[in-house]
This record gives structure tokens, C-alpha cells and sequence, in this order.
């Protein structure tokens, strides 16, 4: 069964996100530090945090199974989904569905009218679960130095 929850303080779910964004970026094998990534895991709230973001960690069965979040841009009533991963022995389960289902969701009654992401070519599994959910090809929204780099984008309803 999947339970998504939303992390709103420091905690051991926060301590938990962390380590989840530590394995995502391992996954990528790519540095993220040209994204700040090392202050983003020190205080994901400051990025991810209410009013205008959310965190999520999702949980299969009592365990920690993957996170997503989503944070403001600066065009107004534009949001970017971020840090969307689940751990490879959960994906069977379609937890990142729901990941994105509730983030698009939320973003959705937040007031966002768009929500952006970037993802990698090689990363062919969520570029096609982004696509099933209606997210485009689009044009790049901020200077990001990996080879590969897939920008998308989706108008909420």
C-alpha cells in the first residue's frame, strides 16, 4: 500500500528525504552541485517548504520507497517538479505515478497554472511516465551544464 506524506518540519522523514536525494543523484551519477544540491539537502525546506512548495516521501508498506517535490519559479504561476525518485526495487509498484499525480495536484490548488522539469535523455522510463501525464518537450527555462538534458512542460488545469 502506498502512503504519501508531506514533510512540512525537521524530523526523522526529513532525515529520511535526504538520503533519498543522496541516492537520486548517485543514481544520476552526475554532480548537482551547480544546482546547489549539497545547501538543498542541508534545508530542503527552504526550497521545498510551504506556502509555495511541497515535499513528499512516499512509503510502500511501512517503508520508505521514493519523494518528489515541488518548488516555485519566477515567472509568475509557474512551479518545477523536482527530485521525482523512487528506490529501483519499488518501481514495479507505481509509486512514482502517484508522486506525480498528488504533485501536479497540489501544484493545481496552489494556483500554478504551469509546471516545468528536466530530466535526462537516458533517464527514458520518466520521460515517458512525464509524457503520459502530458507534459511536452519545451525549450530550456535555466542554464544546466549535463549532456542531455530533456526540458518539459505541462499547462494545470
Amino acid at each position: 500500500m502506498i502512503e504519501l506524506i508531506d514533510i512540512q518540519q525537521e524530523g526523522w522523514l526529513m532525515d529520511e528525504a535526504r538520503k533519498l536525494f543522496e541516492e537520486y543523484e548517485r543514481e544520476l551519477d552526475e554532480d548537482l552541485c551547480f544546482q546547489s544540491f549539497q545547501e538543498e539537502i542541508k534545508n530542503p525546506l527552504k526550497k521545498y517548504g510551504p506556502p509555495l512548495g511541497v515535499l513528499y516521501v512516499a512509503k510502500w508498506n511501512s517503508e520508505i520507497a521514493g519523494c518528489v517535490a515541488l518548488t516555485p519559479l519566477k515567472e509568475k504561476g509557474v512551479c518545477e517538479m523536482k527530485r521525482l525518485y523512487v528506490r529501483p526495487h519499488y518501481r514495479k509498484h507505481k509509486i512514482g505515478k502517484v508522486l506525480v499525480e498528488q504533485v501536479m495536484k497540489d501544484a493545481a490548488m496552489m494556483g500554478y497554472t504551469k509546471m516545468k522539469l528536466d530530466t535526462l535523455e537516458k533517464l527514458q522510463p520518466a520521460i515517458g511516465l512525464y509524457k503520459q501525464y502530458g507534459f511536452v518537450e519545451t525549450t530550456s527555462y535555466y542554464e544546466n551544464p549535463l549532456d542531455g538534458v530533456v526540458y518539459m512542460e505541462k499547462e494545470l488545469a
